[in-house]
Order: C-alpha cells, then structure tokens, then sequence
C-alpha cells in the first residue's frame, strides 16, 4: 500500500516536449489519413529549418548549441507551425515562417522561457499578413498524392486540389446571402465541420486529454478556452441561428481543438495562475469568435493569442493567490 509522503520526480524540458509531441501523433495520423502524406513532408521541412536556425543563432550567441537544440522545443515550434499552416503552401514561406519564430521571436528574447509572444502563432501572423493569398489555400478533401503535394510546394497552380477552410466558406457563404444550414448543406462540410477536419480534431482531444493525464497541462487552460467558445457563439446562435452557426460547428472548425490542447497551454507566453489561465484563456475565445464573424481573416485564433500574451503580466499580477497567514487585498 503507497503512503505519504510523494515525491514526484523533476521532470526535464526534453521530456515535456517529446510528450507534447507524442500527443501530436494521432491528430498527424488521422490528417495523412484524410489529407495525404503531405503533412509529414512540411513537419520535416519546419523541422530542420527550426533546428537548424536555432542552431546558428545559439552558435552566434555562444551558448551550448547541443544542449538547448536537443530539449526539442524548437521541435515542437516546428510541428505546431506545420500543423496551423495550409499543407500546400509553397515551402519558401514555411521555412521562412519557422526561421522567424526561432530568430525573432524565441531567441532574441533571451531563448526558451524568455519569449512573452508565442512563436507559432507569431509566425502565422506574420506569413497571414504578407501573404494573405498563399496562407488562405488548403487542399480539398480527400486524399493527395505525394508527387501532387511536392508540384504544390514548389509553386506550381492546381486549382483542382485546392479550397476554402470551412470558416472561409461560411463567411462567403453568408456574405452572398445563404443561410447557415444552406452553407453546411454543400459536400464540402461534414457532420460537425470541414469533411475530414472533424476526424483531426479528435486527434488533438486524444492527445490533449493525454497531456492532461500525464500532468504537462492543466484542465484550467483548455476548458475555459472550449466553454468560452461554446458560451459566445451559443449565445449569438440563439439569437440568430440563420446567420450564425453553433457552437459545435466552432468546436469543429478552424483550430479550435488544436489551440484548447496545444496553444493556448503554452507555458511561457500564457498566464500561470489558477484564475489567470481561466481569464487569459476564455479572453482568447472571445476574441477569436469575435474576428471570426466581424474581423477581416475566417480564423482569429493566432490574433487572439498574441494580443493576450500581451497582458499576461497584468493578469498574472492581479490573480495572484493571497499568501497564507497573510490578508488580501
């Protein structure tokens, strides 16, 4: 029979990391399996390029470039970017996203625990505002080739294997004056969402119920992202459910799921109190539902983010838990 004291072991930054990238490994294998193999080509393209300018700056900044190269969170920098970036991209601008991230947004400020911005979704802003037309094509659904997904990254047209996100479709949809559930009626929508994205989207819940388990995460940060969600655009599709879809349609869509597990939880740019996560993550969903159906992109997510990290300190100042013995303010 186990009894007090426990102990828990330390746990390395190496470790996180490769568990966060073991639960990326469902949500990878279900999007080869809709998509193609795609994917896997871009997580290697994103990864060498992070690791590799990683390397070079730690090596300019004379620091041990072995040591911090291998606690894989450039690594995991590197999927995330592949996973919220369109699959047929062309490689020039992954690679370019994924060198910024390291470079401008992780090193210059002093490296892993320093950067007050999240790489990831730095990047993505960035590349979404240079290149509004390159990031808003996705490939269609169904499977893709290999030789047909490396034609796409080298910069070849085939419009035949190229479409809307399904929020990108909703948005024009309305925009022309059809109703939501005349929009959700085409082929391109599923039972939930996007054909083919609901099944990632179980994915990143399988792998971030893991991280919950294995105690990378905490359940604060994810659930008041969802609830938020739910609770914003639950309330504008009471209101007015011929304009505005429901709130599992934005659990399905865009990178709900995938922000709630693996975005939004970023331990370095996001509030580290109990209150504070809840605040900062539900400020998130907030802002993500109100770009989504009044701002000028289909997906707000990577804007939200950002303008949170940005007042985490103060979040973080005034959810400070009161000290024991000592009386509140």
């Amino acid at each position: 029979m186990l009894t007090s004291p426990f102990v828990r072991k330390p746990t390395s930054v190496q470790q996180v990391m490769f568990t966060v990238l073991v639960a990326l490994l469902p949500a990878i294998a279900l999007y080869v399996w809709q998509f193609g193999a795609g994917i896997v080509v871009n997580i290697i393209i994103a990864t060498l390029s992070a690791v590799g300018a990683e390397a070079a700056i730690l090596k300019l900044r004379k620091k041990p470039v072995g040591l911090y190269v291998s606690d894989l969170s450039a690594v995991v920098t590197a999927w995330l970017i592949a996973l919220t970036f369109p699959t047929i991209l062309p490689a020039w601008i992954l690679i370019l996203a994924t060198v910024l991230s390291i470079v401008a947004v992780k090193q210059l400020y002093g490296g892993l625990g320093q950067n007050p911005f999240n790489p990831a979704m730095a990047a993505y802003c960035l590349m979404i505002v240079a290149y509004p037309s390159a990031m808003s094509q996705w490939p269609a659904a169904g499977w893709m080739d290999l030789s047909t997904h490396l034609q796409l990254i080298g910069g070849a047209s085939l419009d035949a294997v190229t479409g809307a996100t399904p929020l990108d479709a909703l948005r024009t949809g309305l925009r022309s004056g059809t109703d939501v559930d005349g929009i959700l009626a085409r082929e391109a929508f599923g039972i939930l969402g996007g054909r083919g994205w609901e099944w990632i989207g179980l994915g990143y819940v399988a792998g971030g119920l893991f991280l919950i388990q294995r105690r990378v995460i905490t359940w604060h940060l994810p659930t008041a992202f969802l609830a938020g969600m739910v609770l914003i655009s639950g309330l504008f599709w009471i209101a007015n459910p011929a304009h505005y879809a429901s709130p599992l349609f934005h659990l399905a869509s865009g990178g709900t799921l995938l922000a709630a597990f693996f975005i939004v939880t970023d331990p370095v740019s996001g509030a580290t109190t109990p209150r504070g996560k809840l605040i900062f993550a539900a400020s998130i969903a907030l802002i993500t539902y109100l770009i989504r159906n009044f701002g000028a992109y289909p997906d707000g997510i990577a804007f939200a983010v950002l303008l949170m990290n940005l007042c985490v300190p103060l979040i973080d100042m005034k959810t400070q838990p009161r000290v024991f013995g000592h009386k509140g303010d």
